[in-house]
Parts: structure tokens; C-alpha cells; sequence
């Protein structure tokens, strides 16, 4: 076995030296491993807290209903902690932009071809989540599934969508936003929670944070390309300030300890945003810049350099399919019954360890499906010759033309 996997390394190695060698030494790499983190830490977290339960007792059609091992273990709060890193995207989604406006605007390039060609990026590879969950819930639908189950399903499946609406939105309104201050969008959270929560207005009322809270982050993410944001004493005010904020407002102001949405809670610190989600937010986002250095040395490794290249090439699938892998998996399980840590209920530490070994799978099933629509990504399966382009100090900070972080 050893003598087969010596030839396979000893390439994957030589390809990794490569694009090492190919990768512009101006280039920041730590951005590239930040929004790598970013994107894999959400997909881990959804497998692990996402939980599928059947009940295949009456009826020949199984049921299934979502449910999360937060509800039945509180304990476990700690894991929403390290994988909601939703906002270090925004952080890192917010200098990005940022960037690429200012230098296409040095160039002369127009607004709208600007704006055109990132959304293009994010949004070319939803086409075919969209058509695949349409015709599997209508597949589904005529073959007798329970429509609640289906419901629960394409939910589940579109909801990463969401993300990228918001993330458009801003993106568009980046020629707005490159000096606005992070703390009118905070400000409007914190009114926002007051009224919601302190003075019975109506709950709706919340979803105006869902815009206003990933505007901090993202204007963050503008500071850091005006150059406020490099001295490390920015990142200890925000990851001191961002933990001690949150920590006071889960002990003392009623907020839920998880970072995440969990079925059946009365509050969620996700679905709108709350203020101790984005105070949250803002140690998250210390957090990232002061590992910057760190991870700028280990981006000098071609193995983890070229591991973050590939992340970054594929982000949005990756992002849009993790969710079908897991209920691929789970779906394919229930051929062998209530397999544990698939469709039973969450609640043990059973359940935990059997979710844990069923990542690889998880893993696996999102590989295949990566390998299915990753062309839809990059642009029709056009073969580039490079991983990483040479750009000018100041372009934006993307492995590639077509990823759209």
C-alpha cells in the first residue's frame, strides 16, 4: 500500500511546490486562509448540530424533522462558539470588495462591470442548486413523501442562500460603504434589540438586523483595507471588548449561550441576528486579525497553501452543497433503518460520537458533489493553467478570477 500512495504524494507535493513557487510574494495569504476557515468552520457546524430524525414507524414514507443535540445537551453550547464563523467572512468579504472597488476604479473599470462581475461569481453556481432541489422535491412529492418532510428538506437545502443575499446586498453597497463606521450599523442593532426585547415591539421587527448585523463585520472588513485596523492593539480591543460584551449579555441579559439557531428555542442569536451575536461577532473578528501573522507563516507551507488555494476555488460549492451532502447521507441511511447519529434524536452523548464518525462520510458526499458542479463555479470547466493569478498590490485578494468571497 505504501509502495502504490508513494508515486500519488510524491505529485501532489511537486503540484504543491508549484503553485507555491507561482504564488506572487506580495500576495496575503492570510486572507485566502481566513476565508478558508470561515467557509469549512460553517459546514462543520452545520454537521454537527444539524440532525435529521426519522420515524419510520406508520408509514411507508419515513418522516423527517430537523433537530439539534443543542436543544437536549446546553453543555455543548461551546462548539456554536468555534464554528459560527460567519463573521470572519464578512470581515474578510468586507476588504475584499473593499479592494477590488478602489483598484478597479483606479483602473477606469465602471461600477456596474465591477458590481457584475463579483456577483457573477457568487451566484453562477445557485442555477444548479436550484434546479436539482426542484426537481427532487417535486420527484418526491409525486412519488407519495410527506410534504412536511419535503418542506424540511429544501428549507434545509436553500437555506445557504440567505448568505449570499446579504452578502450581495452589501457587496453592492460597497462604493457606500468604504468609510462608514461600524458602530451606526451596531447602533441600530442595539436599538433594535431594545425595542424587540425591552419594549415588546413586534418580532419582526428583529429582521432589520439582518442586514445591520453582518454590516459590522463588513465594515470592518473596509477599516482593515484603510489600514485602521493593522496595529494588534485593534484586534485585543475586539476580541477583549467583543467577549466581555457577550458574555454580559448571556449572563445577564437573558441571550442564548449557542451562537446558532436551534428548532423549538423562543430566541435565536442567528435568525435575526441579536446584538450578543454580533458582539460575538467582533471577538470573532479580533480573533482573525491577530492570528494574521501566524497564519501568514503557515500559508508559507505549500501543502497548507495549496489546501487553502483549493478551499478558496470552490468556496461557493462547497458552501451551497454542504447541507445536500449531509441529507444525501442521511437519506441513503435509512435504507439500513435509525441508523445513530443519523436519524435518531440528538440527545446523548451517544448520539454525539456516532455524528462524529459520520463526518468522513459527510465528507465524501460532499466530494462527489464537488466533483458533479464545481465547473459551475469556475466558469464552465474552463482549465486555467494557474490556481492563483499575479495581481498588483491593492487588487483583491482572490485565488482566482471566478471565486467569489
Amino acid at each position: 500500500m505504501t509502495d502504490r500512495l508513494t508515486p500519488v504524494l510524491t505529485r501532489v507535493r511537486a503540484s504543491a511546490d508549484r503553485l507555491h513557487i507561482q504564488t506572487p510574494p506580495h500576495r496575503d495569504r492570510a486572507v485566502d486562509a481566513l476565508r478558508a476557515v470561515a467557509i469549512l468552520g460553517v459546514v462543520l457546524g452545520h454537521w454537527l448540530v444539524t440532525a435529521l430524525v426519522a420515524d419510520t414507524r406508520t408509514q411507508s414514507h419515513p418522516t423527517l424533522r430537523t433537530a439539534s443535540p443543542l436543544h437536549y445537551l446546553p453543555a455543548l453550547a461551546p462548539i456554536s462558539w468555534v464554528f459560527q464563523t460567519l463573521a470572519v467572512f464578512f470581515l474578510v468579504g468586507g476588504h475584499v470588495a473593499t479592494r477590488g472597488h478602489l483598484s478597479a476604479r483606479a483602473r477606469g473599470t465602471s461600477y456596474p462591470r465591477w458590481l457584475r462581475a463579483r456577483l457573477s461569481r457568487l451566484f453562477r453556481p445557485v442555477a444548479a442548486v436550484l434546479a436539482l432541489w426542484t426537481v427532487t422535491a417535486a420527484a418526491l412529492l409525486l412519488t407519495g413523501a410527506d410534504p412536511d418532510t419535503v418542506r424540511t428538506l429544501v428549507k434545509l437545502a436553500l437555506s445557504p442562500l440567505w448568505f449570499l443575499l446579504v452578502f450581495a446586498l452589501l457587496t453592492a453597497a460597497t462604493p457606500l460603504l468604504t468609510r462608514l463606521s461600524p458602530l451606526w450599523p451596531l447602533a441600530v442593532v442595539l436599538h433594535v434589540d431594545l425595542l424587540r426585547f425591552g419594549l415588546g415591539a413586534p418580532s419582526w421587527l428583529g429582521w432589520l438586523n439582518l442586514p445591520a448585523g453582518w454590516l459590522v463585520p463588513y465594515t470592518l472588513g473596509a477599516a482593515w483595507t484603510r489600514g485602521e485596523l493593522d496595529r494588534r492593539r485593534a484586534g485585543w480591543i475586539l476580541l477583549t471588548c467583543g467577549a466581555t460584551a457577550t458574555a454580559a449579555l448571556v449572563a445577564w441579559a437573558g441571550y442564548p449561550a449557542s451562537m446558532v439557531g436551534i428548532p423549538g428555542a423562543a430566541v435565536s442569536n442567528l435568525n435575526p441576528p441579536t446584538l450578543a451575536a454580533v458582539t460575538f461577532g467582533l471577538a470573532q473578528c479580533g480573533l482573525a486579525l491577530l492570528l494574521r501573522e501566524r497564519l501568514r507563516r503557515a500559508m508559507c507551507r505549500p501543502l497548507a497553501w495549496a489546501a487553502v488555494a483549493l478551499v478558496n476555488l470552490s468556496a461557493m460549492t462547497i458552501f451551497l452543497w454542504h447541507q445536500t451532502a449531509l441529507m444525501a447521507t442521511t437519506a441513503m441511511g435509512l435504507f439500513a433503518g435509525r441508523v445513530p447519529g443519523l436519524h435518531t434524536p440528538p440527545d446523548d452523548l451517544g448520539w454525539v460520537a456516532a455524528r462524529l464518525a459520520w463526518l468522513p462520510v459527510f465528507a465524501l458526499a460532499l466530494t462527489v458533489c464537488w466533483a458533479a458542479f464545481r465547473t459551475c463555479e469556475q466558469g464552465g470547466g474552463r482549465r486555467r493553467s494557474r490556481v492563483v493569478r499575479s495581481h498588483r498590490p491593492g487588487a483583491a485578494h482572490t485565488p482566482d478570477p471566478k471565486v467569489g468571497a
